[in-house]
């Protein structure tokens, strides 16, 4: 499963919304929306904001 399907799933699993994840991680929404659905790809440094935003570590998205 891609890094951003496994975003996606997590916010699902937390009640997470994209527009809080957003915000957080400043990235604009339908950016982030394509990329959570596999129509871009995420840039290393908006991986680090989400994952920044989310407090989780790294890994939770890249070992699956």
């Amino acid at each position: 499963m891609s890094v951003g399907k496994q975003i996606r799933m997590y916010l699902l699993e937390e009640d997470i919304t994209q527009n809080w994840l957003s915000e957080q991680a400043k990235i604009a929404l339908p950016k982030l929306n394509a990329s959570l659905n596999d129509k871009r790809k995420l840039s290393v440094e908006e991986f680090a904001a989400i994952i920044n935003a989310l407090e989780v570590d790294a890994n939770k998205f890249l070992n699956n």
